[in-house]
């Protein structure tokens, strides 16, 4: 078969042999994709920069000899930037290789991931840049993604009585039905959104790209917000994410995501 050009962002890494690297790319037509590149573990390889975790590259690959060979082989690569600006802090360095995790972990393999790609690309930037708190782009990310992945949230009214606004909310983390106070307390639930945060949650999921992070939060509120778009990340995921157990080991991030009352 024959060689194509590619771009893509290097999600994953592994060592293979030696010198050898088995890479994993994020790509908006294909999706991820698993690609070989030889002796690019080489300070002299010309493969050596662009097959770096968090670059994103221009890739010439080579398909395998048959249609169940789903392993690519790298032909050549060109840099063209990356995002290992993260090293500024742990905590920068944890929320994005949490984003990466989870992006690895949605079986987006055979499949466009235009939208998905540009989202985490985004993501990191914002936080390679210090445009943005660490913890607010984990929220963004989490729920745009799911949003993306088809996981929507029902968040135009509550599901029982249609009460737009109110001071709060329950999101249900499963099917992402919304409940005003009166009708959680009727279904015996206990609200997780005040009304800072349901505005945010909505925003997120609802605004245009290139305003994603156009929303301002209060300290109080931004603790539901951090609190359920983990949650309703996770509800969506297969499979713990080693990641997620660094960020809560530091002592600059609260793994209670403690939510306080206005």
């Amino acid at each position: 078969m024959d060689e194509f050009v590619i771009m893509g962002l290097v999600l994953q890494e592994i060592e293979y042999g030696e010198s050898d690297r088995i890479i994993k790319i994020l790509t908006a037509e294909k999706g991820l994709i698993s690609a070989f590149a030889k002796n690019s573990m080489r300070l002299t390889s010309h493969l050596f920069a662009a097959c770096g975790q968090l670059c994103y590259s221009e890739f010439v690959l080579r398909p395998g000899r048959n249609a169940d060979d789903k392993m690519y082989t790298v032909v050549e690569a060109g840099y063209e930037t990356d995002f290992r600006d993260i090293i500024y802090s742990f905590e920068a360095q944890g929320v994005a290789m949490y984003m990466v995790e989870y992006t690895l972990g949605l079986s987006l393999a055979d499949q466009p991931a235009e939208k998905e790609l540009k989202l985490l690309m985004n993501c990191l930037y914002m936080i390679c840049k210090k445009k943005a708190d660490p913890k607010i782009v984990k929220a963004v990310f989490e729920l745009r993604m799911c949003c993306e992945c088809g996981f929507l949230p029902q968040l135009l009214c509550c599901r029982d009585c249609g009460a737009y606004d109110g001071e709060r909310f329950y999101l249900d983390m499963e099917d992402g039905h919304l409940l005003c106070e009166d009708c959680a307390a009727k279904a015996k639930v206990v609200c997780n959104l005040d009304k800072g945060a349901l505005f945010a949650v909505r925003y997120i999921c609802l605004a245009e790209d290139k305003k994603l992070f156009g929303f301002r939060i209060s300290a109080s509120s931004a603790g539901y917000l951090f609190a359920v778009a983990e949650q309703y990340a996770l509800a969506h995921m297969d499979k713990p994410l080693n990641t997620l157990k660094f960020l809560r080991s530091l002592s600059s991030w609260d793994p209670d995501q403690k939510q306080t009352k206005d």
